[in-house]
C-alpha cells in the first residue's frame, strides 16, 4: 500500500530503452507489427504497475464489476476500470494492458470519482424566478431556452445572438452533436471552449507548423528517446502518470537526459540535468537563441531540412544574432545553461519535446510553440521512435473538442477558409452550405465573452466549465454573466459560480453515468461505457442536446431531421462518417475494438509524418497560416504560390516583451498555474476528501529573496493586487525565481459560503489576470500579469501555506504534506 498524497508518483518501475530489433519493429506500421514474434515486436518495455483505490470497507470480493473507462480529471488519458457495488461507484483500478498507462493511474484518478457521489449534486433543473433559482421540472427548463431560442432566431440578427461556450471534459459524441447543433442547425461561429484557455496554441502551432492539427508523438517515445525536453511543461503535476514513466527511464539504464524550462523550482526542474528559469514572458528569446545556436554549430540535418520544411532562410535570418549571450539577458539564465540545452538538442539521437501552459499562456505563445516544432524540422526528428513531439492538451478531451468542431474549429479539422471544405460539410449534413459560418473566422472564446458584454449575444450556453472562476480578470466575467439582457443556461453536475449567475440550469450525468469516447494527446482514443445511473433527474450532455434538437425541430434540406442519430453509438458512427478521409480519421476505430483497450487514429498509425510528408497541401490542410506577431491570417492565393508540396512550414517571429510588464507601482509578475491534486475549478477533485485535504486552499509563492525585502514568513497572509484586483492567501517561500509570483488558479468561492462569487476575501488568481491574447491561437495571457505583494498578517505558530510535493518550501521545518491511511492505494507490480 501507498500514501499518493504524500507520494503522488508511486513506486519506481525502472526500465532503459529497447533493442535495435525492437526499435525497428517499433517504426513499422501497425498491421506489420502485430504479426511480428512476441518478443520481437510486441514486448512492452515499461514495466506494468496496477493501482487501485476502493472506498473505506470495501475489498475487491465485493466489487459486483468492474467497468472499463479512462481519466477525464486530467489530459493523459489513463485507462481504468470502475468499481461498482450496491449501484454505486466505489473505486477505481487501472487497467494492466492499456498502452497509455500500462496500470497506472494519477491521484486525481484515484480518488476524484467520490465527487460522483457527492450529497450535492444538481438533481433537478432549475429556473431563475424573481432573482432566485427554484426547482422546476425539465419540460418547463427546456421550454424557457427554448423559447428564447426560437425568440432569437426569428428575430433581427437571428443566429448572431447565440453563443456556446463548452469545455475540455465532454465526450466526443457529445461535442459533434453540439457542434452540429450550433454549425448547421442555428449557424452560429459563436461556438468556443474553455480548451481556448489551456490548448488553443497547441492546436495553432500544430496548423502552422504541419498544416493540420494532431499530435505527430506516441507516448511510447518516452521508452526509445534519449533526450526530454518539457517546454513550459510541469508534467510531474499535470500528466501525472507520463511523469511516471518518464521518472522510470531516469531509473533505469542509458537514461535520456532532461532539459525543463519553467520559473519555478517544481519537481520536473529539480529532475532536470538543465533547468532554464526564464523570466516569465520571454520564451520566445530563449527558443529563437536555441535555433540560432543549432545553425550556427551546424547541429541541424540539412537534407532533410531541404527536402521536407519551407521557410529555413527567413528563419536563419529572424535568428541571425539572437545568441545565447542576448538571450541570457532578457531571461535572466546564465549563457552556460542555455549553451548546454542547445548541445543536448543538437547531438541527441531520439529528442522527445512536450509543451504545455508555460508556453501556451505566456507573451508570443503559438510562435515560442513553432520554434519547439522547428527544432525538431531541423534536427529531422519527427515520425520515428523516440522522435516524440507532444503540443500537450491541458484537459481530458480537448483534443476532442477541436477535431468535432465544438470550439472554434470546422469538425474532421477542416479549413472555414476553403470552400470544398465547407461543401463537404454541406452534402454529410445535407444543408445548404451558406448556413454553415465561413465568412470570416470564427469566433473565440474572449470574444464571445465581449459580444455577450457588448449584447450583441443575447442567449449564451455554457456547459461543464465554470468561467465565473478560470476566465482573466474575473469581475468583468461576473459583470457581464450578470446582465439582465443576457440569458445564460448552464449545464453542470454542481452548483458552480458560474451557475449561481444562470438564468437556467441543467442536472448533467458525469463521468461513469454515461457512455462515451475520448482521445487523449497521443491520439488514443478510449471508451468509457456507464457504469452507474446519474443522481435524480441528471441527464448526460448527449441526450440534453438531442432534447434541444428535437424541440428545435432542426431538419436538412429534404425536410428530415437534422441530427439523424438517438444513442452514443449512433452519434459517434455519424462522427465516423465525418471524420473519413482527413487527418483525425476514425473509420475503423469501433466500439467494438475500443473494448479491448486504447487505440490511436488514423488506425494503424503510431506515429505521424513519418515519411516527411506533412498536411499543408493547400487542397487538405485545416489553416493557409499566419503571421506569427500580428496574427494576420494568410490568404489562398499566396498560400498557394509558396507551393509547399507536403513539406512542413518553418516559422519564424522576433521576440517582443509583454504587453504587461512589470513597473515602480507593480514590480512583480505573477504566473498562474495547478497543483497535482486539483483540476480547473475543484468542481470535482475540491469535493474528493484526500484531494481537499491536500491543497484545501489557494497559497502565494515567493522566493526566499523576495521574502525577505518584503518581511514575509511561511504561512504568513499576503495580499496580491495587480491594476484589475486583488487576493488574499498565504505566502509559500520556495525556489520560485526572484521577482515571480505564483498562485494556482484552481479556487474560486463556492466552498466558503452560500452567498455567490464576489462576496468576502477574494481568493481566485483570475482576479489579477489581464483580458490579453496571442494574435494567432487567441490563447488567454495567464502567465504574465503586473502585481505588488504585502504582508497582512504574520502565521501564528508553524503553518504550511500549501503542499510540499510541487514547489518545496525552504524552510524545511514545514511538515510533508500526507493522506495517511484515507489515501493509502493499492500498487501491484507484475514481474516480467
Amino acid at each position: 500500500m501507498s500514501d499518493r498524497i504524500a507520494d503522488p508518483w508511486g513506486r519506481r518501475t525502472p526500465y532503459g530503452p529497447p533493442s535495435a530489433a525492437e526499435r525497428v519493429a517499433a517504426s513499422l506500421p501497425g498491421p506489420v507489427r502485430r504479426v511480428l514474434p512476441r518478443e520481437i515486436g510486441q514486448r512492452a518495455t515499461w514495466p506494468v504497475r496496477v493501482d487501485m483505490f476502493l472506498e473505506e470497507g470495501v475489498a475487491e470480493a465485493d466489487v459486483d464489476r468492474w467497468v472499463r473507462a479512462a481519466s477525464i480529471l486530467h489530459s493523459n488519458g489513463d485507462a481504468m476500470d470502475i468499481a461498482v457495488a450496491g449501484g454505486r461507484i466505489v473505486g477505481v483500478r487501472g487497467r494492466a494492458g492499456d498502452r497509455v498507462n500500462r496500470g497506472r493511474l494519477d491521484p486525481k484518478d484515484l480518488y476524484g470519482w467520490q465527487a460522483n457521489n457527492s450529497p450535492d449534486r444538481l438533481t433537478q433543473p432549475l429556473v431563475r424566478q424573481d432573482g432566485r433559482l427554484v426547482e422546476t421540472g425539465w419540460d418547463d427548463a427546456m421550454g424557457r431556452i427554448t423559447a428564447r431560442s426560437r425568440e432569437l432566431l426569428d428575430g433581427p440578427g437571428g443566429w448572431g445572438h447565440f453563443g456556446f461556450y463548452t469545455s475540455g471534459q465532454l465526450y466526443l459524441e457529445e461535442y459533434y452533436t453540439l457542434g452540429v447543433i450550433g454549425k448547421a442547425g442555428i449557424g452560429t461561429p459563436h461556438m468556443d471552449g474553455n480548451t481556448r484557455l489551456c490548448t488553443a496554441t497547441s492546436a495553432a502551432a500544430l496548423k502552422e507548423s504541419f498544416g493540420t492539427d494532431g499530435q505527430p508523438g506516441s507516448y511510447t517515445d518516452v521508452d526509445h528517446c534519449d533526450a526530454i525536453a518539457l517546454w513550459g511543461h510541469n508534467v510531474a503535476e499535470t500528466q501525472t502518470v507520463l511523469w511516471m514513466r518518464m521518472l522510470d527511464r531516469r531509473r533505469g539504464p542509458r537514461p535520456p537526459a532532461l532539459i525543463a524550462v519553467d520559473p519555478r523550482q517544481t519537481a520536473v526542474a529539480r529532475e532536470a540535468d538543465v533547468h532554464l528559469a526564464v523570466r516569465p514572458g520571454t520564451n520566445l528569446a530563449l527558443m529563437n537563441a536555441l535555433v540560432h545556436r543549432l545553425l550556427d554549430k551546424g547541429w541541424y540535418d540539412e537534407r532533410y531540412v531541404r527536402a521536407h520544411t519551407l521557410g529555413f532562410d527567413e528563419l536563419a535570418e529572424t535568428v541571425r544574432d539572437r545568441t545565447p549571450e542576448w538571450a541570457a539577458e532578457i531571461c535572466d539564465v546564465p549563457v552556460r545553461d542555455i549553451e548546454r540545452a542547445a548541445e543536448i538538442i543538437g547531438t541527441c539521437r531520439r529528442l522527445l519535446s512536450t509543451v504545455l501552459q508555460g508556453f501556451y499562456q505566456s507573451n508570443q505563445a503559438t510562435a515560442a510553440a513553432c520554434q519547439v516544432n522547428n527544432l525538431h524540422l531541423l534536427r529531422g526528428m519527427l515520425g520515428h521512435p523516440g522522435a516524440g513531439l507532444y503540443q500537450m492538451n491541458g484537459q481530458p478531451t480537448a483534443q476532442n473538442t477541436r477535431e468535432t468542431g465544438a470550439d472554434g474549429d470546422l469538425p474532421g479539422m477542416r479549413n472555414w477558409d476553403n470552400p470544398a471544405h465547407i461543401d463537404e460539410l454541406a452534402r454529410l449534413w445535407n444543408v445548404d452550405s451558406s448556413v454553415i459560418p465561413h465568412w470570416a473566422p470564427p469566433t473565440h472564446a474572449m470574444q464571445i465573452f465581449r459580444y455577450a458584454e457588448q449584447g450583441s449575444i443575447k442567449l449564451l450556453w455554457i456547459s461543464a466549465t465554470n468561467p465565473a472562476v478560470s476566465l482573466p480578470d474575473l469581475a468583468r466575467i461576473r459583470r457581464i454573466l450578470a446582465q439582465e439582457n443576457l440569458f445564460v443556461v448552464v449545464q453542470d453536475i454542481f452548483m458552480t459560480e458560474t451557475a449561481m449567475l444562470a438564468d437556467v440550469v441543467l442536472p448533467a450525468a458525469t463521468w461513469g453515468e454515461k457512455t462515451g469516447t475520448f482521445t487523449c494527446a497521443d491520439r488514443t482514443v478510449h471508451l468509457s461505457d456507464k457504469a452507474v445511473d446519474p443522481p435524480g433527474e441528471a441527464r448526460s450532455d448527449l441526450d440534453i442536446f438531442l432534447d434541444y434538437a428535437r424541440r428545435m425541430d432542426f431538419r436538412d434540406k429534404d425536410g428530415a431531421p437534422l441530427i439523424k442519430w438517438h444513442d452514443p453509438e449512433s452519434a459517434y458512427r455519424a462522427w465516423q462518417a465525418c471524420s473519413a478521409g482527413r487527418p483525425c480519421d476514425y473509420t475503423g476505430i469501433t466500439y467494438e475494438l475500443l473494448r479491448g483497450g486504447g487505440v490511436q487514429w488514423p488506425l494503424g498509425t503510431e506515429r505521424l509524418y513519418a515519411g516527411g510528408r506533412f498536411n499543408t497541401d493547400p487542397d487538405y490542410c485545416e489553416t493557409y497560416g499566419h503571421d506569427l506577431v500580428t496574427g494576420a491570417a494568410h490568404g489562398e492565393e499566396s498560400y498557394r504560390a509558396k507551393e509547399p508540396r507536403g513539406r512542413a512550414f518553418l516559422k519564424a517571429a522576433p521576440y517582443q516583451p509583454s504587453p504587461e510588464v512589470p513597473g515602480e507601482e507593480y514590480p512583480l509578475t505573477l504566473t498562474t498555474g495547478r497543483t497535482v491534486y486539483q483540476f480547473h475549478t475543484r468542481t470535482k477533485t475540491g469535493r474528493a476528501p484526500q484531494l481537499a485535504a491536500a491543497a484545501p486552499e489557494p497559497w502565494v509563492e515567493i522566493s526566499p529573496a523576495d521574502a525577505t525585502e518584503l518581511g514575509v514568513g511561511e504561512g504568513d497572509l499576503v495580499r496580491v493586487e495587480s491594476p484589475r484586483g486583488a487576493l488574499e492567501a498565504r505566502a509559500r517561500v520556495c525556489g520560485t525565481r526572484r521577482g515571480t509570483v505564483f498562485v494556482p488558479f484552481h479556487y474560486g468561492y463556492w466552498d466558503r459560503d452560500e452567498s455567490g462569487p464576489g462576496d468576502g476575501a477574494a481568493r481566485a488568481a483570475n482576479e489579477l489576470t489581464m483580458t490579453s491574447w496571442d494574435p494567432v491561437s487567441k490563447q488567454p495571457i495567464f502567465k504574465v500579469a503586473a502585481v505588488r505583494l504585502s504582508k497582512v498578517a504574520t502565521a501564528e505558530g508553524a503553518v504550511s501555506a500549501a503542499p510540499t510535493v510541487g514547489n518545496r518550501p525552504a524552510d524545511p521545518r514545514v511538515p510533508v504534506t500526507a493522506g495517511g491511511p484515507a489515501a493509502e492505494a493499492d500498487e501491484h507490480v507484475e514481474e516480467e
